[in-house]
């Protein structure tokens, strides 16, 4: 570890901090139907849009409705999605002649690509053609991103009303983020991506004479335009096969701070428009302190791991001094390295600047366990607030019971059906990612398809599912995910991550949403304080400890234990 590497960590988190506030009040003033400086150019073109879709902007939805509309956009996303890559090779937009996609690897794809996750069981170069791209997976960037902020509006609401029956209106505030937000910044981030060296282009790939004298043929594409919806929508899913590390989508260090930026802005700067718009900052700022927390402690975690290096690799003659730079590029080093592990982790993003499975048994642990905590740091866009907002009543009950009185949030008072549809929230991911891979573990077929016997292997198994459960999409490397079994398997794991998880918080919405909200009193447990940041953070850690720490034990932490013993399997 070095002083340059911690400024480099240091700076993306205070150019963070910085936007937090300008970008939350935005967000803030166009869910609550305000003017902002972009409502006259887009105004037009939203209300243009209810038009021709028939619908009602002034009617609200009540939880159930709300949620049923969810599911709804999210199905026809999965079928028109599957269909482009089933008919692929009869679509236009095909320069490299790329034939339909396989059926298992379509359903794993869509579903991917319409629950946030963005799996990628596949090289996108060699197998998605741009029209593909475009129209199929830059597409659902934009929509599966815009859903998420949604349902983070509606569980939003559910604080600021008192004996209300509705949250909003789905199709609206899916609109909104759309128009408003995603797609002006995502405009903006690409045209920097493309003055940096990104290719934006619609040829499949150009033709170029090494300095040997070898002919080579270099895939490219639509790259910009995806690369800036993937990071500022969590996606993740990259163009290529090597995602960030790629220096066609991440060319240099200025390129690489923008990623994780983009990664972070959205979904920080949604956790403080919570905070406005239930009309308690302190609250806000509350929960930012308490992921930023356990964020910075996994990205110093990450980099101490890899900066003290392999014993194994030592042994065999590498520098020591060098840390461990196997699976890392050269121009981001171990320092944005394991901000990229930690930050894509923390959020659902996916994409990646380096090969997790390369990296210490510790250092491969961090960025399994932020995922398996549920992706709240600060998490998805959308997705991690609403996550973040199970875990505080969580610890609001548990703070009830501290000091026994009915426990309260912001005015809400929580009782047992908010608290078994919370459980039934948290548990989702527990039962999906361990019975998923104790069952792959025991099956011959489904344990060939690691690369590394062992500790590893186990390792590549349990990421994988946590990955996709935890909507992430990112992978340890090693396993071949592209079969019948994992396609499966993996495709049914992220349904139950996205939509198991969201409707009983959207029922925990609905439930608060119709409660009476009552002032603080002199009983009340305050819950902007550092007191309660903590009890969060413990909150969080032990839920996280206590249902996943066997299963790490058997992998990453083994692996670690042998790699300081010296031992290989």
């Amino acid at each position: 570890m070095t002083l340059i590497g911690w400024m480099q960590i240091c700076i993306v988190f205070l150019l963070v901090l910085a936007a937090i506030k300008p970008l939350g009040l935005y967000m803030s003033a166009v869910f609550s139907g305000k003017r902002t400086f972009l409502t006259p150019v887009l105004a037009p073109l939203e209300h243009g849009f209810y038009k021709l879709s028939a619908i009602k902007a002034d009617k609200e939805q009540g939880w159930l409705a709300y949620t049923l509309a969810m599911l709804t956009f999210s199905l026809a996303g999965f079928v028109v999605l599957y269909a482009i890559m089933r008919l692929q090779a009869y679509l236009p937009i095909n320069p490299q002649g790329f034939a339909n996609v396989p059926a298992d690897l379509s359903f794993n794809t869509a579903v991917s690509f319409v629950t946030n996750t963005n799996w990628q069981a596949y090289s996108g170069e060699a197998v998605m053609s741009n029209f593909t791209q475009m129209a199929g997976l830059t597409v659902q960037n934009f929509l599966s991103a815009a859903t998420g902020i949604a349902l983070a509006i509606a569980v939003t609401r559910a604080f600021m009303r008192s004996q209300s029956a509705t949250l909003g209106n789905f199709w609206v505030d899916v609109t909104r983020a759309t128009l408003y937000v995603l797609l002006p910044l995502a405009i903006i981030l690409a045209l920097v991506f493309v003055a940096l060296g990104l290719p934006q282009t619609l040829d499949g790939s150009v033709a170029a004479t090494t300095l040997e004298g070898a002919k080579q043929i270099i895939a490219v594409g639509p790259v910009a335009s995806q690369e800036a919806i993937k990071q500022l929508g969590t996606n993740g899913g990259g163009f290529f096969n090597a995602n960030a590390a790629h220096p066609f989508e991440n060319p240099n260090v200025i390129s690489g701070y923008l990623n994780i930026f983009a990664m972070m802005s959205i979904s920080s700067a949604l956790v403080f428009t919570f905070g406005e718009m239930t009309g308690n900052r302190r609250q806000g700022w509350t929960l930012i302190c308490s992921i930023a927390a356990l964020l910075f402690a996994g990205v110093a975690i990450i980099y101490w791991a890899e900066s003290h290096g392999n014993p194994i690799l030592t042994s065999l003659g590498v520098d020591a001094l060098q840390g461990n730079m196997e699976g890392k590029e050269v121009r981001f080093g171990q320092a944005m390295t394991a901000l990229y592990a930690a930050v894509t982790t923390g959020e659902s993003n996916g994409g990646v600047n380096g090969m997790i499975g390369s990296f210490t048994g510790l250092g491969g642990l961090v960025p399994m366990f932020l995922i398996q905590l549920g992706e709240i740091l600060p998490g998805g866009v959308g997705s991690g607030l609403y996550g973040l907002i199970v875990f505080a009543i969580l610890a609001v009950f548990v703070a009830g019971l501290m000091v026994g009185r009915t426990p309260e949030f912001l005015g809400k008072k929580i009782e047992s059906r908010e608290m078994k549809f919370a459980m039934l929230a948290v548990l989702i991911l527990p039962v999906v990612i361990l019975g998923f891979s104790a069952v792959s573990a025991m099956l011959s077929f489904a344990v060939a398809s690691i690369g590394t016997p062992g500790p590893h292997g186990l390792s590549e198994i349990l990421y994988a599912f946590t990955s996709a459960a935890g909507n992430n999409g990112s992978a340890m490397g090693g396993l071949n995910a592209n079969t019948a079994w994992y396609n499966t398997t993996l495709g049914i794991s992220m349904m139950l991550g996205r939509f198991g998880y969201i409707v009983p918080v959207m029922a925990i919405a609905g439930s608060l949403a119709a409660k009476q909200k009552i002032p603080a009193s002199a009983g009340t447990f305050p819950t902007a304080t550092p007191l309660f940041a903590g009890l969060l953070v413990g909150v969080i850690l032990i839920l996280g400890g206590l249902q996943f720490f066997p299963a790490l034990a058997l992998g990453p932490i083994v692996e670690h234990l042998a790699m300081l013993a010296g031992q290989t399997f």
